[in-house]
């Protein structure tokens, strides 16, 4: 999957907003996309900004309106 591919930008964009994710941090997601099935980060209950957990759950949405769920 190409991560500038037009479908990919409107489905991480509107994930993004359905998750209350900063525009600004969208690019913390594409990693994540590009690995879809490999090991993601977990949430280490340090308060970060954003958090590990919101930046999986977008990219798992993500996933989901392209058509190609998460596996693992």
């Amino acid at each position: 999957m190409s991560e500038r591919d037009p479908a990919v930008e409107a489905a991480l964009r509107k994930a993004s907003d359905e998750n209350g994710l900063d525009p600004d941090y969208r690019d913390c997601v594409r990693p994540l996309l590009r690995d879809p099935d490999g090991r993601w980060p977990e949430c280490c209950g340090g308060s970060c900004e954003p958090c590990s957990a919101l930046l999986t759950r977008v990219a798992s949405r993500t996933l989901d309106l392209l058509g190609t769920p998460r596996k693992s």
